[in-house]
């Protein structure tokens, strides 16, 4: 019997994983109230986490703008979402492509599929809701993206998973138990943790076993792979087009917000346990430490 790194059966790892899936799922469609309207008053996002929070920009704005620059930012993250989630699902659906169809743990790659699907869905449901555009990537992470879904195997594709994956986890698990931000994303936050959870769960014991599988070389490629995509994810946290909507030019947000000590701090935060995680195994070294640093999820 096939067994991970823990010592756990793969398929005893992934059965569990499917039971959990029949017992705690959701529908957005069916479990969020979309027509609830918004609450007067309350933040998107706990302010704290806002980019500009602490800068000068932020002490210039007026309390309604404040608010509104935490709506765009909750856009363009739950943007940044859907972009990756457009990736995993591809990913995964490769990985599946050459799967025993019959296992426990091919069956549980598709269905984390079918809970993409819906939270894809759902993060598209929720930006229409907010009454936001939706905050696209730039021509350059687009094409990085295309290429990554096409061609990520073994640890690069585990890692990349779990860095988008744990760093939105540490938002979501702050923001819905934040009674100051909005009903509506404390619920899509709970809906996201509790799902993400088993994803989670997944991705970490594949990438155990991936690694132990790599060779040297497929781990310094790897390396460089996960820095290039901790780097891409980083950038896509907060657009730069959000600043525009409470008048500030996005050039000039940008600069405030990569020269913030408060968000750099946030940065750090939000990758802490899965920067700690893919250092144990070995992942963060060589060139793509230097992107690691450049994105700001670890320290310089």
């Amino acid at each position: 019997m096939e067994r991970t790194p823990a010592g756990f059966p793969r398929e005893a790892v992934a059965d569990r994983l499917l039971t959990a899936s029949v017992r705690t799922s959701y529908d957005p469609l069916v479990d969020l109230d979309w027509s609830a309207p918004p609450v007067p008053g309350a933040y998107w996002m706990p302010p704290a986490r806002s980019s500009l929070y602490g800068t000068s920009l932020w002490e210039a704005m007026t309390e309604d703008q404040r608010i509104e620059l935490t709506r765009h930012e909750v856009a363009g993250a739950a943007s940044a979402g859907l972009w990756f989630e457009t990736i995993l699902m591809q990913m995964l659906i490769r990985h599946y492509y050459d799967a025993d169809p019959t296992s426990r743990h091919a069956q549980y790659a598709l269905t984390e599929v079918a809970d993409e699907c819906r939270h894809s869905i759902m993060f598209g449901r929720l930006i229409e809701a907010m009454g936001c555009p939706v905050y696209r990537a730039d021509p350059v992470d687009h094409l990085l993206g295309r290429w990554l879904k096409a061609t990520a195997t073994g640890p690069q594709m585990y890692a990349s998973i779990l860095i988008a994956e744990e760093i939105l986890d540490s938002f979501q698990r702050e923001a819905m138990a934040d009674e100051s931000v909005q009903p509506l994303i404390r619920m899509v936050s709970r809906i996201h943790v509790v799902e993400e959870a088993r994803h989670v769960r997944f991705a970490r014991d594949e990438l155990a076993r991936q690694v132990e599988a790599a060779g040297p070389v497929a781990l310094a490629y790897a390396r460089l792979v996960i820095g290039r995509a901790a780097h891409s994810i980083s950038r896509r946290l907060v657009n730069p087009r959000a600043y525009a909507a409470v008048g500030i030019a996005p050039a000039v947000g940008l600069a405030a917000a990569r020269s913030n000590p408060h968000w750099q701090a946030t940065l750090r935060w939000s990758a802490q346990r899965i920067a700690e995680h893919l250092d144990d195994l070995g992942l963060i070294a060589g060139p793509g430490r230097a992107l690691w640093r450049r994105s700001g999820l670890i320290a310089s």
